[in-house]
């Protein structure tokens, strides 16, 4: 660099911090290894993108004795869930011990400029605000990324986008490959976004938290900035609260709710409902992992998820695998009992882990931050690649809570999924027995009616942002009264649409880790129905259970048009059997002796997804319905089965 540019350079700092309002000394290169900083910040700073747009950021800076010394590594998150919220927590944590924070608030979102198109700007805006940080001189060079969810798309769009100075990341239960589960889900459409739209990033209405629905955080700064005219800010913030409504009227057209006074939220809601096929709107939405793995940047990675997340199978089964092998930098990847962003609770619905199971996540961060950011040698990198919580060791009984204790530990592993699973099918009957032994008869098969005006109600799963459409996580598969649609308290097994295929009682616990796989061979009488899977653990009766606990497990669904592939819909042709893949989100569980493994077939489970007419009509498009005739095929010709991930017992025990 000549002395001409260096002065430049200098003297362009010097503006930017003059600019800031921050007096710092440019004489120390590297922050010093303490925790007794002061929070220096500065809201508000609108950084221009690339196109010309201002994004609000605001910058945290670790300070002593009211002076910015040094150049630091930096934290930075970007969020649609504003980032006046979520900047203390990190804060508080990070500036102390000689980080530099940075929150943006994404475009379109709360104080930012531009127009908000669900991820499709994040990667590019991303990676302005990396090169506007590597460029200051409290900066080291080196960013780390935080975020959950949303949050943790926008780190996968960075690090798509070949972001500069872009040096370690940890996407926490992160959004990705959306077209194949998450929003879309093997053709079907998973409701909980209908929530997150019409209560604008869960900003208006009922959402959930740890004690139940509490009111929709932020609604009037997010109807604000979301309405057009400005008028009908209110109806939006009203519209949060009749989401059981909008759920039970679907289709969504354009222009009939007040969601047209949300232009943004409505065009892309119209479109991801009536967008069935992986086609480009999806795999260059911004952060489709899978679909981008060879632009991916080559970056340390700590890869965090849950058994019952709703990105699970994301996480685990797409993007920790292929970056795995495709990647120098280390990939890591932790899974523990939870549902989304509950890293730190040791319970999921109502099962119940132990102390055990809740993580400090913020000191997993520092210690990955300090490796890659510091070049600390904590060991990190030597430490095992894959670290999952396996369930279901602990005796079962009754909490003072009132959950079922489940129990598990913590184990290490060197790859994922494990090399040493043993792949076994279990085979439906015509009997309703479920078994490794292959069915040898010819023509069996079971039939049942799918009433779509009369679905199975969700019972808990990996779902998110669901507000009070239905609950999360880990639950008895019975009906009760405070679900909206409960109509008893009867059992699901006891829905005539709902077949059942379980193992006799257990003559010895059995492990399945890994990826849950259903090959179905079904049929129907029109030119489009769904089917759906749900494995689930059967308690026996107990003292504190006495009629024991069906405790699902995973589930997912496909929709029959996109059976033979998700790039692109095929009717059935009635009648003909069909073998259809559904793949349930992943899991690790000890099926405990005397325990029942069980597999719940049906055509809908709702509102986890919209629910098929049955008709053939665009999706999103229906104006009619049919009860469809379904059949399941459980002969030799056509052997329906789920193929389990069983860890031999041996191997279990040496693992430890």
């Amino acid at each position: 660099m000549t002395a001409r540019n260096q002065t430049i350079l200098s003297l362009s700092r010097a503006f930017v911090m003059l600019t800031l309002g921050v007096g710092v000394s440019l004489g120390q290169t590297s922050a010093p290894a303490s925790g007794d900083y002061q929070v220096h910040a500065i809201r508000n700073v609108m950084v221009q993108a690339r196109d010309g747009v201002r994004l609000a950021t605001d910058v945290y800076l670790p300070e002593r004795a009211g002076k910015v010394d040094g150049r630091f590594p930096t934290i930075v998150e970007r969020t649609p869930y504003n980032k006046d919220g979520n900047a203390p927590p990190l804060t508080s944590f990070f500036v102390p011990h000689g980080y530099a924070v940075v929150v943006q608030d994404v475009r379109g979102r709360y104080k930012s400029e531009g127009h908000w198109r669900p991820l499709r700007d994040d990667g590019p805006d991303g990676a302005d605000l990396l090169k506007w940080i590597a460029a200051q001189p409290w900066s080291n060079g080196k960013v780390g990324t935080v975020g959950m969810s949303y949050g943790g798309a926008t780190q996968h769009a960075i690090a798509i986008a070949n972001a500069p100075a872009l040096a370690a990341m940890v996407p926490v239960d992160a959004m990705s490959n959306a077209g194949r589960y998450g929003v879309r889900h093997n053709g079907a459409f998973e409701l909980r976004w209908l929530n997150w739209i019409l209560t604008l990033g869960i900003a208006t209405g009922k959402t959930a938290s740890p004690t139940g629905l509490a009111p929709g955080r932020n609604g009037a700064a997010a109807s604000a900035r979301a309405a057009v005219p400005k008028e009908a800010a209110p109806a939006l913030i009203e519209m949060g609260d009749h989401i059981r409504e909008y759920v039970r009227a679907l289709p969504l057209r354009a222009g009939t709710t007040p969601l047209q006074f949300a232009p943004e939220y409505e065009r892309w809601l119209v479109e991801a409902m009536s967008h069935g096929d992986n086609d480009a709107f999806w795999t260059d939405m911004g952060a489709s992992v899978a679909d981008h793995v060879d632009t991916y940047q080559d970056v340390p990675a700590l890869h965090v998820t849950g058994w019952y997340d709703s990105w699970g199978s994301q996480v685990a089964n797409l993007n920790y695998p292929l970056l795995a092998k495709a990647k120098k930098s280390p990939q890591r990847l932790l899974i523990g009992p939870w549902t989304h962003g509950g890293q730190g609770q040791t319970f999921s619905g109502i099962a119940e882990f132990g102390e055990a199971a809740a993580v400090d996540l913020n000191a997993l961060r520092l210690r990955w931050f300090d490796r890659w950011l510091l070049g600390r040698q904590n060991g990190v990198e030597r430490e095992a690649p894959v670290r999952i919580f396996v369930m279901g060791s602990g005796e079962p009984h009754k909490t003072a809570e009132g959950r079922l204790f489940v129990g598990g530990a913590w184990r290490e592993e060197r790859e994922w999924p494990l090399a040493r699973t043993a792949y076994t099918p279990y085979y439906l009957h015509a009997n309703g027995t479920l078994s490794t032994e292959r069915p040898a008869g010819a023509k069996a098969s079971t039939r049942y009616s799918f009433d779509p005006r009369s679905p199975v109600p969700t019972i808990g799963g990996n779902v998110s942002s669901e507000g009070d459409l239905m609950p999360r996580g880990a639950m008895d598969q019975r009906c009760y009264p405070e679900h909206w649609l409960c109509k008893d308290t009867l059992p699901l097994s006891a829905r005539k649409d709902v077949l059942v295929f379980e193992t006799p009682p257990l003559e010895r616990d059995i492990e399945v880790t890994g990826r849950l796989v259903v090959k179905l061979w079904a049929s129907s009488d029109g030119p489009d129905t769904d089917f759906t899977a749900k494995l689930i653990d059967v308690y026996p009766p107990s003292r504190d259970f006495p009629a024991g606990v069906d405790l699902n497990v995973g589930d997912s669904i496909v929709r029959a048009r996109y059976g033979e592939s998700i790039k692109a819909a095929k009717m059935l042709e009635p009648g003909r059997p069909v073998e259809f893949t559904i793949e349930m989100y992943p899991t690790s569980l000890v099926f405990r002796r005397g325990h029942r493994i069980r597999l719940d077939i049906s055509s809908s489970n709702f509102p986890r997804f919209d629910v098929n007419p049955n008709t053939g009509e665009a999706l999103n498009g229906n104006r009619g319905w049919r009860i469809a005739e379904n059949t399941i095929y459980h002969d030799a010709a056509h052997p329906s089965h789920i193929l389990l991930p069983v860890i031999p017992s041996a191997s279990r025990a040496s693992a430890r």
